[in-house]
């Protein structure tokens, strides 16, 4: 797979999965702008990303903030003249059974997980339409597909992700642009670092390949959606989840 040329806008791209997804980006010959909050850990990314002959810029932005996507795409697309590929990776969670879940923790799922998606949709759909040609990838989960206690704002926000990501493919597909989501199962992140060895011991044995993920098994499907030999998918959910969830 090759995408020289590209320009890639990943957001939550400090760390975990959209660290990797950078990473794999650049490495098959994409621009990479890095979207997130932590400016430093952006900048170790940048160097990571020159050093291995890469190109990558950093573009500091909460997504929580519509003010903020939008001036992070407006400086992307002044910078590189065009965003080809969008991930849609930031999230959060903000876990608590729903009968004490505060209304701010909703919110703040909502709009980092989802809503954020749609607005950085908005702001780079001109430049796809312009080229005709984009592929928007949304990093959903399979919690979204399936449900979790304690996270109903996180699996409402991926449920809604994947719905959204369905609209916009009907919606773009006639101008050469896929929208297609990932769905990745029980990675090993910074996110799910803090669930115990216990729970960690129990899921695994719920999957058939028998091992957690990591955040490269979701960056290659990631990549394999960029690209160009993905071009008749729109869309589709793509499980990366290790059997998890099938069907």
């Amino acid at each position: 797979m090759n995408i020289s040329g590209r320009v890639a806008l990943v957001t939550g791209a400090s760390q975990g999965i959209g660290r990797s997804c950078a990473l794999k980006l650049a490495s098959t010959g994409a621009t990479v702008a890095l979207a997130a909050r932590n400016q430093e850990k952006l900048n170790e990314l940048v160097r990571e990303i020159s050093g291995a002959g890469g190109k990558a810029a950093t573009f500091k932005v909460d997504v929580s903030d519509e003010a903020q996507i939008k001036s992070a795409c407006k400086a992307v697309i002044t910078q590189f003249g065009k965003i080809d590929i969008l991930v849609n990776n930031a999230g959060i969670t903000r876990d608590q059974l729903v009968m004490r879940m505060k209304r701010s923790d909703w919110d703040a799922v909502l709009s980092t997980n989802l809503t954020s998606a749609y607005l950085c949709i908005q702001q780079v759909i001109g430049s796809m339409l312009k080229q005709r040609w984009g592929r928007i990838i949304n990093i959903a989960s399979v919690f979204g597909q399936m449900g979790q206690a304690g996270q109903a704002n996180y699996a409402a926000s991926k449920a809604g992700l994947i719905g959204l990501t369905m609209a916009i493919a009907r919606e773009v597909g006639s101008r050469t642009i896929t929208c297609n989501a990932v769905a990745p199962g029980l990675i090993e992140t910074a996110m799910t670092a803090g669930l115990g060895d216990e729970f960690k011991q129990n899921a695994v044995k719920q999957i058939p390949l028998g091992r957690v993920g990591s955040p490269e098994d979701v960056a290659h499907a990631v990549a394999y959606l960029a690209s160009e030999e993905a071009s008749y998918i729109t869309g589709h959910v793509l499980n990366v989840n290790g059997g998890l969830l099938m069907g």
